[in-house]
């Protein structure tokens, strides 16, 4: 959640900053007049509560003085009546501003470059140089024919669209993909957790799905429940509504889960192969740092992810995001995108941001700095989506008869 006193504090400021990720000004005057209506019921609560105090203090003064009590008395009792609306109407507006601070996005860092969509994010390097092939190279689900290593049919006749089966050597690869993730983020000193698959909506709202993208969860009918759309959400809120010693940042963590996601936004896109399906399976990285040193732990998870990319010998480039294309909870983002000379364009494979202490707040995730308690700050990304890793090698390492190889790395996992 944003820091609300700041947005208070420094309106126009704040409102530029939230205007860049698209929030749009009636929103924003609405929130101002809830502040506003915030203020005026809680200043009228605390004259009525001083008004209490200063009464209650001359009960002992009459009684001292062998004074009547008795008009003194009904008045307090008739303030003390007074104050129940009083107080409602502060909580409502208290519960106003929340629901609908709940919905706005994290301000972005002054260092995201200016735009409107991916259109305008920034290059900052390529890594490897893709391969010339000396024949028209075939997209995944070309070489997936040949192969026999994705059942598209079978998937949808098992659920609906967007799902599919991975058969034999692809299959194989999926598992070693997931082992080498899981070990070389070990080697970096991330701490390998296997979490439950659905979490409840507290969980949810503390990452930033809730309440804004709850059209793009899959939900379990008459329970508080979703399937998770990442391991960020059971990663990050492993530490919900807790406070940690100072000593014990950074907490890094991994693991491997699938994500369930409906897709909502995407109707039309990717249609044939497995770039963007309804249930994928993910390697996730989580960070939840100090802020003085979460650039740090930003930078070391970007570096981790390339690596990744590297050591499986896949052209990569590292694109930093403008404000147009910042998800919702991300202060700032950089995205890795492969090379694939099937489509013959690069396309995202992970996308890593530091969150600062939007989540945090939502979360309530504290550590102890001195006598005060603080807000940390947390960081995630990709390392990396499986499936389309296994789309990246298809497409990069087939032959001319539509053959595949397996990359060095991978051998001892097959």
């Amino acid at each position: 959640m944003i820091d609300l006193k700041y947005l208070q504090n420094n309106f126009e400021e704040a409102s530029a900053k939230l205007q860049k990720k698209g929030v749009d000004a009636a929103t924003l005057e609405n929130l101002q007049k809830l502040f506003t209506s915030l203020k005026e019921a809680n200043a009228t609560l605390e004259a009525s509560k001083a008004e209490q105090n200063s009464m209650s203090k001359l009960f002992g003064q009459y009684m001292r003085e062998g004074k009547d009590i008795t008009e003194l008395k009904a008045k307090v009792d008739a303030n003390k009546e007074a104050m129940v609306p009083m107080q409602e109407k502060a909580r409502e507006a208290e519960e106003a501003l929340y629901h609908v601070a709940l919905a706005m996005p994290n301000f972005p860092d002054e260092s995201v470059p200016e735009g409107e969509d991916e259109e305008d994010n920034v290059e900052l390097r390529k890594v490897l140089e893709p391969k010339e092939f000396s024949f028209k190279p075939k997209e995944h689900w070309e070489l997936s024919e040949i192969n026999g290593w994705i059942d598209f049919e079978r998937g949808v006749k098992l659920a609906k669209s967007r799902f599919s089966v991975l058969r034999g050597e692809a299959s194989r690869l999926e598992r070693a993909l997931i082992n080498f993730f899981l070990d070389t983020n070990a080697q970096k000193g991330f701490i390998e957790h296997s979490v439950p698959f659905i979490n409840n909506s507290a969980m949810l709202q503390g990452t930033g799905q809730l309440p804004k993208f709850e059209d793009d969860l899959f939900k379990i009918d008459d329970e508080d429940l979703y399937l998770i759309p990442t391991a960020e959400v059971p990663l990050t809120n492993l530490y919900n509504d807790e406070i940690l010693t100072e000593k014990e940042l950074p907490l890094l963590m991994t693991g491997y889960t699938p994500c369930f996601r409906k897709e909502a936004g995407s109707a039309g896109r990717d249609t044939r192969g497995i770039i963007r399906q309804h249930q994928f399976n993910k390697v996730e990285m989580v960070a939840i740092a100090h802020p003085a040193k979460s650039q740090e732990v930003f930078e070391m998870m970007v570096e981790n992810a390339s690596d990744i990319l590297t050591a499986l010998g896949l052209p990569h480039r590292v694109v930093e995001l403008c404000y147009g294309d910042l998800g919702f909870s991300a202060a700032t983002t950089i995205d890795l995108e492969v090379w694939l000379p099937g489509q013959n364009q690069y396309r995202e494979i992970s996308s890593i941001s530091n969150t600062r202490d939007f989540q945090a707040r939502r979360a309530k995730i504290r550590f102890k700095d001195g006598k005060k308690n603080r807000f940390v700050h947390t960081l995630n990304g990709s390392s990396l989506a499986v499936g389309r890793t296994i789309v990246a090698i298809m497409e990069n390492y087939q032959n001319e008869d539509g053959s595949i190889e397996i990359p060095e790395v991978l051998k001892k996992y097959m």
